[in-house]
């Protein structure tokens, strides 16, 4: 089977190139290939709406049937791909189905990082997928007690809803902070006061080692001082790995991701997009992959335009990660990189609704909004303008 445009991953980034694709009139064949046997759907909503049982599977459908339908493109759902010869332009799935290109785009995401021991037992669960989702919450409402293994944003967001539902839980993360990569040191102190107020246990700098098992089961997990927190359910939320494993000997170049340039092109006829990208790659310079709804939407559509000869300029996107917990919109526009200074502009820390303002070497690099949507939303063009400025 010979394919004009094949998309490897059917989730937010191979859907927006498809989808750009034929909004600026590509009419050759599309085919998305996709390991999970779902239409295409959302992953933000997994760790809130769906976890807490507000949404049915079906609301985080991306589109309609009816409007992948209107794509007219191959869905071959259920199929994973196995191995690719880039040479020869030919990708094989792992019912042996072998897929000449004239284009492929790679969107396969992340697997979820698992803790040590965790094998087979029983109780411990990630979450990166719709059925990752509803095992959870299946065996969070017979839990009372809740440990999640990790403080970023996935694993903030589970135990916020894990304690909207009223289980005890207890968050154990070997940083000093909640969230301290995304959100720096003072507004990481002020989510883990977000989550004390509101009866969650916190343990920052702490280090897991292991689980505690009986009958197959987790019932605790351990930390490095030996201390054992008891627990019905244990979740793992910490990050996840490109999913790049298939690619070994393919001719691509993968380095913690699929290696880029900066038009997100990892060889000839060959592009990356969403959380599997490292784009920006170059002599000396290792590129950046980004984990976020955002970006994997804004580089499937900079794709499609690049594939079709209609992308202006290279890749460079502003970073926007927004998160929900404890009815607190917290929106991040740019980066709070390590030694930043951080300046309320607008409300109040203790009134928790503020927007502040992150400056590095004299530049603004970086606004967080607290339950400010609407002036947070003014960050784009503040940083735009930032960025195109000379340092004085």
């Amino acid at each position: 089977m010979n394919v004009g445009v094949v998309i490897v991953g059917a989730s937010a980034g191979g859907l927006a190139v498809a989808e750009g694709l034929r909004r600026r009139g590509f009419t050759g064949s599309v085919a998305l290939v996709d390991a999970e046997p779902e239409l295409p759907y959302d992953r933000p909503p997994l760790s809130k709406q769906v976890l807490d049982g507000r949404w049915p599977p079906e609301r985080t459908r991306l589109r309609t049937p009816a409007e992948i339908d209107a794509l007219g493109v191959d869905l071959l759902l259920g199929r994973r791909a196995a191995s690719l010869d880039v040479r020869r332009h030919r990708l094989t799935l792992d019912d042996g189905e072998v897929l000449g290109y004239r284009t492929l785009v790679l969107a396969t995401g992340l697997h979820a990082r698992r803790l040590p021991g965790q094998g087979d037992v029983s109780g411990v669960h990630t979450l990166r997928t719709l059925g990752d989702s509803l095992a959870l919450r299946a065996d969070m409402l017979s839990a009372r007690r809740i440990v999640v293994v990790g403080a970023g944003v996935l694993g903030c967001e589970i135990a916020a809803t894990a304690r909207d539902l009223g289980r005890e839980v207890t968050v154990v993360e070997p940083a000093a902070r909640p969230m301290l990569r995304l959100l720096g040191p003072e507004l990481g102190a002020e989510l883990g006061r977000l989550h004390a107020d509101q009866g969650v246990r916190l343990l920052t700098s702490t280090p897991v080692t292991g689980l505690v098992g009986e009958a197959g089961r987790a019932v605790g997990v351990r930390t490095a001082s030996g201390a054992v927190l008891p627990a019905d359910v244990v979740v793992a939320a910490v990050g996840g790995r490109p999913a790049t494993d298939w690619l070994a000997g393919s001719g691509l170049a993968l380095d913690d991701g699929v290696v880029c340039d900066d038009h997100c092109r990892a060889a000839e006829d060959v592009y990356a997009v969403g959380d599997v990208a490292r784009f920006g790659a170059g002599v000396g310079v290792r590129g950046v992959r980004l984990e976020n709804r955002t970006n994997a939407t804004e580089q499937g559509l900079f794709v499609a335009a690049h594939i079709l000869g209609l992308a202006p300029g290279t890749y460079r996107p502003l970073p926007y990660v927004w998160t929900d917990q404890f009815q607190v919109r917290i929106q991040v526009y740019g980066a709070v990189p390590e030694g930043a200074a951080v300046r309320i502009v607008e409300g109040s820390v203790p009134g928790r609704k503020f927007v502040a303002h992150v400056e590095a070497d004299g530049r603004l690099v970086g606004v967080v909004g607290w339950n400010s949507p609407g002036r947070a939303r003014t960050a784009r063009a503040l940083l735009t303008a930032s960025a195109s400025t000379p340092s004085p």
